[in-house]
């Protein structure tokens, strides 16, 4: 019983195998991915860098499952997202997964709390958990005394700790963040960076897209990525 535990623990969370995104047609077609392969296991937190056009939203976007791949497969928890129908991985998307972007994409004229509960309905929570499953939320990440504030009332790091509660709420097993910590300085980055890594003792995955080096110091495994093809994996 235990080996099959151990085994079961020791399958990827998600994969990519021999993946390429090709957008537009013809002369006017890009390459975006060149045939990436990658293979994250649960609980880990998970760097994709790269220059600007290297191809890492792009990967994330696939793993994340808003986009399909041109060519080859994606994985998630063992199922082949590229496989899915739009409605399946939209399901999949909403229910397991958390999105957190740059520019916050909190809703303006909502609360703190309000952002956040949006997140569950969108996830198909049911009504009688929103309040206790957003308070928490926002509790993790230290920002419950806050909540009724809304987002122009907040500094940058408290939105963006917004919608990481917001991501979060609905318990996912993945985290998907593009460029989290760009539009912040180095003590808010900080902040959010602690929470990261509070998440993932708790059990979540995390993969983000970044160019900070202070990210680099503390995750688990880094792809980097040049001209679509992943060069290195530490």
């Amino acid at each position: 019983m235990e080996a099959a535990r151990a085994a079961e623990q020791e399958e990827p969370i998600v994969q990519a195998i021999g993946v390429i995104r090709t957008f537009g047609r013809g002369t006017g077609a890009v390459t975006a991915l060149k045939g990436a392969n990658l293979s994250i296991r649960s609980g880990r937190l998970v760097a994709l860098r790269g220059r600007s056009g290297s191809g890492k939203t792009t990967l994330l976007n696939l793993l994340g499952a808003l986009d399909k791949p041109t060519e080859g497969a994606v994985y998630f928890q063992g199922q082949e997202l590229s496989g899915m129908s739009e409605k399946h991985r939209d399901f999949i998307r909403r229910r397991h997964m958390g999105l957190i972007f740059q520019s916050f994409a909190l809703v303006p004229y909502m609360s703190a709390y309000e952002n956040v509960e949006f997140g569950l309905r969108i996830a198909g929570v049911s009504t009688q958990q929103y309040r206790s499953m957003a308070e928490e939320a926002l509790d993790f990440v230290g920002l419950k005394a806050r909540m009724k504030h809304r987002p122009y009332e907040l500094s940058g790091g408290e939105q963006q700790r917004v919608a990481i509660a917001r991501a979060i709420a609905h318990q996912p097993s993945l985290i998907l963040a593009d460029e989290p910590t760009a539009e912040l300085d180095s003590k808010m980055g900080l902040q959010v960076l602690k929470v990261f890594k509070d998440l993932v003792q708790r059990g979540m995955t995390i993969i983000l897209t970044t160019h900070d080096p202070a990210i680099m110091e503390i995750v688990d495994q880094v792809y980097s990525l040049e001209d679509g093809i992943i060069v290195d994996e530490g």
